[in-house]
């Protein structure tokens, strides 16, 4: 073979073994995992208007990171992308709210979730399943040990529970230093502020920054992914009135339908260096 040929099929190689972990790479990971046979139709049909794989994409993740999602509730709809991206690779904690006889719903929310991973081990084997629930629930992982952290649509439930500020400061401490905080939120109109707001399941972005700064955070970059302009949010039952919730029924059903989910704010903040 000519010497020449042998050289260049060598660079080609060693470009193609190169790019491996490349943005392109990484894309592909997640769409499988967005798409994967574990998923329902239903979860998978919602990859289009939750932006799934856009928005890991935004807050950077790769699949040899350690990544924490918060609170991922009795479905993980996040988690199932998570879960078998990370896999082989990265360290996944999935950190759960607690619950007990005196706070069902969470009890039922976290049997739930424990009970979907246990049924599919081949896909949730590896995560790491801990709690976050101030005061008594506040070391999920060991501290400046996590790449990147995200929270999908739980923001609302803090502010109302009075945690916000003490689940921000549990981020900052898991966090390594130059980690991210990956936040997405129903976004509130910016002159609706307060615990009222909060309990309709919308808050202004200003109040979400307020609360990411005032734990030592720095806002990098906002993204208009998952925006949605025809979401009014003032709506008696509040953001809940929208899909995949409907609270109102079959009652104006075709209405909500066509305005979508919610209109969210998507904040990537990072712990200083």
């Amino acid at each position: 073979m000519n010497i020449k040929l042998i050289v260049s099929t060598m660079f080609i190689t060693a470009l193609v073994v190169g790019c491996g972990d490349t943005e392109t790479s990484r894309s592909d990971g997640l769409l499988s995992a967005a798409n994967g046979d574990h998923r329902s139709a239903e979860n998978i049909k919602r990859n289009g208007p939750r932006h799934s794989v856009e928005t890991l994409r935004f807050f950077g993740i790769k699949s040899d990171m350690t990544v924490m999602e918060i609170w991922p509730g009795s479905g993980g709809w996040y988690t199932e992308i998570l879960a078998p991206y990370l896999r082989e690779q990265g360290t996944f904690y999935a950190a759960s709210y607690v619950g007990d006889k005196d706070t069902p719903y969470f009890m039922k929310g976290v049997e739930k979730f424990e009970k979907k991973l246990a049924a599919n081990p081949s896909v949730y084997d590896k995560i790491k399943l801990v709690s976050i629930m101030p005061p008594t629930h506040i070391d999920p992982a060991p501290e400046g040990s996590v790449d990147l952290i995200l929270s999908f649509r739980n923001l609302h439930n803090w502010v109302n529970n009075d945690m916000a500020d003490a689940m921000f400061g549990v981020f900052f401490k898991a966090l390594k230093p130059g980690g991210v905080l990956g936040v997405v939120a129903h976004r509130a109109n910016p002159e609706t502020t307060g615990l009222a707001s909060a309990k309709t399941g919308y808050l202004a972005e200003s109040e979400a920054i307020k609360i990411a700064e005032a734990a030592g955070f720095v806002l990098r970059e906002k993204s208009e992914l998952n925006a949605n302009p025809k979401d009014t949010k003032d709506y008696p039952d509040g953001v809940w009135t929208l899909p995949p919730n409907y609270k109102k029924g079959e009652v104006d059903k075709a209405k909500y339908k066509a305005i979508g989910e919610s209109d969210r704010m998507t904040l990537k903040f990072s712990k200083p260096l």
